[in-house]
């Protein structure tokens, strides 16, 4: 699928509603799904909190999957790019062997985030 993102957040210290809260906003996330980037989340909370979490932000996750399951979502979905944003060194080592681009939430996120917000992949 040319031209399609796709996005996994962890969820605390990346997302700004979880504990802890992270600096990527709600708005980013709706955002990114508007311009047709594929959204989920990979943590090491439950599948059921996961789900719970995006039905309560009332956005349509494509996914939700436990962080050490990070490839099986690149198994399932084509995309031109694959980010995984996160808050720790974990994060980026899942990320890095399951073939993502691991897209630190601190506060360099600026640098990367308005490419993915442009829709630039």
């Amino acid at each position: 699928m040319s031209g399609i993102g796709l996005v996994t957040l962890g969820i605390g210290g990346t997302l700004e509603v979880c504990a802890p809260p992270g600096i990527i906003t709600i708005p980013m996330v709706r955002q990114a799904k508007r311009l047709g980037y594929l959204i989920g989340s990979c943590s090491d909370r439950p599948l059921g909190y996961q789900r719970e979490l995006w039905e309560r932000l009332q956005i349509p996750a494509d996914f939700t999957v436990l962080k050490h399951r990070l490839a099986d979502v690149k198994a399932l979905f084509q995309a031109e790019a694959y980010y995984h944003i996160g808050d720790t060194e974990m994060d980026d080592s899942v990320a890095s062997v399951a073939g993502f681009r691991f897209l630190k939430a601190d506060a360099t996120a600026h640098q990367w985030a308005p490419p993915l917000l442009a829709g630039r992949p």
